[in-house]
């Protein structure tokens, strides 16, 4: 029962995952605005919410340690926040070698912090949904 419903919300915890690390990408780039030679970053969602829940999510995530003895205990390392993520090209670079875009980061930001919430929000309808079917009549 426990592996249905884990099931069940992989999907949506795999993406407000992903949707919570592009969101600090996309303030990075924010914050970095002014400085120069700063490169702005972004990630390809659907790639990666393909990647996350296509190969069982949490299961497959991160490095695979060699072991250089078969006594030693088999490990993964943690997975690098960075591995998805892609340069933006810029559409008029500045001067200093920045290229964020504060328009383009604004509402990149903007739609993502709507999708978080409507993600959010189809989960917590999926959780209500299964308390009222859970509870006697």
């Amino acid at each position: 029962m426990i592996d249905q419903l884990e099931a069940a919300f992989n999907y949506h915890q795999q993406a407000l995952g992903l949707r919570q690390q592009r969101h600090k990408v996309l303030a990075s780039n924010i914050a970095n605005a002014d400085t120069p030679g700063y490169k702005a970053r972004d990630m390809d969602f659907a790639a990666e919410l393909k990647k996350a829940v296509g190969k069982g999510g949490a299961n497959n995530q991160g490095l695979a340690l060699a072991r250089t003895s078969e006594r030693h205990i088999v490990g993964q390392g943690a997975t690098s926040a960075q591995s998805g993520l892609l340069y933006r090209v810029p559409e008029q670079p500045s001067l200093d070698g920045n290229t964020v875009d504060m328009d383009r980061e604004r509402t990149a930001f903007a739609d993502n912090s709507v999708r978080y919430q409507a993600g959010l929000t189809i989960l917590n309808s999926r959780i209500q949904g299964l308390k009222s079917a859970m509870q006697p009549e």
